[in-house]
């Protein structure tokens, strides 16, 4: 890690940021150009000390998590945030799936209000969500990063009506989850997460460990699907699924017609979130 490299680094690509250029209203007038430093902590979710003593190279070792957030935060492309991860002490390109998603991306999934979004990486960890994705499937934000894990949910959780977030067609996903853990698996060998993932499964759900052998690999994108939220009741959805290519993510959208009753539901969890309804 170069500690005064990546402060420079840092600062830089702070002064080159105007508020608007990242949506945050100007507040007045400023001494110096750019972002301030409780700005960049804001949009990154972390606090203004500790990205500070990063800007003057006395912070300590940074996660790739904090890296990627600070990526965001500074709307840097590929080549640059790649540098920031080499000044950071981290990998360029991490052995595993990314969870790096892109600012388009997240830009995307805000702007659909009427549709619950998701972000997936390649093993099926929940990187990022909308609104009404959390008031639709769960709070992802209350969940240990570890516990975000859709396929993980599936075969280990508990309860097997919410074991798929309600949603229909359980059977049929397991099927899928499983062979779609095995391709992820092969094409990041050296992946220590995916490789434990498999390892936990195989151990702990004989369901996963029934399906694991076989070679089957499916691959659909478009699906009809039920969820059956616990205060709504059940919506009946469009459920397509996008790639990202360039990160191995996808982008699950949720969506109903408009003027049916299944939009409608949507709607109004749009507008209640995540309270509890009566």
């Amino acid at each position: 890690m170069d500690k005064l490299a990546l402060g420079r680094f840092l600062r830089l690509h702070r002064e080159r940021l105007t508020p608007s250029t990242v949506g945050l209203p100007a507040a007045g007038p400023r001494r110096t150009p750019g972002l301030r430093r409780e700005e960049v902590a804001q949009l990154a979710h972390i606090s203004t000390q500790y990205y500070t003593r990063l800007e003057q190279a006395r912070g300590p070792h940074p996660s790739r998590h904090v890296l990627a957030a600070l990526g965001r935060a500074l709307r840097l492309n590929d080549a640059e945030r790649n540098h920031l991860y080499t000044l950071g002490g981290q990998l360029a390109e991490p052995p595993g799936p990314s969870a790096d998603v892109p600012d388009r991306i997240m830009d995307l999934i805000e702007r659909l209000p009427d549709t619950a979004a998701i972000v997936l990486d390649a093993k099926y960890d929940v990187l990022a969500w909308n609104p009404l994705a959390a008031a639709l499937l769960e709070d992802f934000s209350a969940r240990p990063r570890r516990e975000r894990n859709m396929i993980r949910r599936y075969f280990l959780h508990p309860d097997p009506s919410r074991r798929h977030y309600g949603i229909s067609g359980g059977g049929d996903f397991g099927v899928f989850a499983a062979g779609h853990l095995r391709a992820a698996a092969a094409r990041y060998p050296d992946d220590p997460a995916t490789q434990a993932l498999v390892r936990e499964l195989l151990r702990d759900s004989p369901e996963f460990a029934a399906l694991w052998p076989s070679p089957e690999v499916s691959d659909e994108r478009h699906l009809l699907k039920t969820v059956d939220h616990p205060q709504v009741g059940p919506i009946p959805l469009i459920c397509d699924i996008l790639l990202v290519p360039e990160r191995d993510q996808h982008v699950v959208l949720f969506t109903a017609e408009a003027g049916t009753p299944a939009h409608d539901a949507l709607r109004l969890l749009s507008v209640v979130g995540l309270q509890q309804l009566t």
